[in-house]
């Protein structure tokens, strides 16, 4: 009976295909991996998990995963677009001290070629500072990021976002404020639109 079993198991991994998963253009079509299937509209959709590292080379960027959606499928090649990244909860835990105050700003935005997505910032201050501090840092965080994503195509504002240059703005304005340690993108979403 087990014998039996197994021989169907194996028998299905035959019918199915590979597909070969790249990134969007703005990732470089980079290879992300492969994925099995018995029929290419059933990996429509389909998110696949990647890390920047992976796609950059650079070790140091190892806590921020890209997600990816398939599609479309061309021959073998499943295309994907960008849905997202997260930064991993213990690089967030290792910068939050005793004593520091940590600011979240989760602000809706809408880019120059109207994509909308949700942008989550994190800023860690050095000590702990006042609630009106905080709000106003808050305030700060989200205006500059409304401002930015208007200003840049989806693509421009995904790179900013993923290689910290977004970060580093707000970090010089809310600065000014109340010295920080740190700002963060820690989580971006793209919003899809309802068809």
């Amino acid at each position: 009976m087990a014998k039996a079993r197994r021989r169907r198991v194996k028998d299905t991994w035959k019918d199915k295909q590979w597909y070969k998963i790249v990134t969007p253009k703005e990732f470089g079509d980079a290879e992300i991996g492969t994925t099995p299937a018995r029929d290419s509209s059933m990996l429509l959709k389909r998110t696949v998990e990647s890390s920047m590292r992976e796609l950059s080379g650079d070790f140091s960027k190892q806590y921020i995963k890209l997600f990816f959606q398939i599609k479309d499928v061309a021959g073998e090649t499943a295309n994907t677009d960008f849905v997202g990244h997260q930064v991993t909860s213990d690089y967030v835990r290792s910068m939050i001290r005793r004593g520091t105050s940590r600011i979240d700003a989760i602000t809706p935005v809408t880019t120059q070629d109207n994509k909308k997505m949700k942008v989550h910032v994190l800023a860690i201050t050095i000590k702990r500072a006042k609630s009106s501090q905080q709000k106003f840092i808050r305030e700060t965080m989200e205006k500059i990021v409304i401002e930015v994503a208007s200003q840049r195509i989806f693509r421009d504002l995904v790179e900013d976002i993923v290689t910290g240059k977004l970060a580093s703005t707000i970090y010089h304005e809310a600065k000014k404020i109340y010295p920080l340690k740190r700002v963060e993108i820690v989580k971006t979403s793209v919003i899809k639109e309802k068809t």
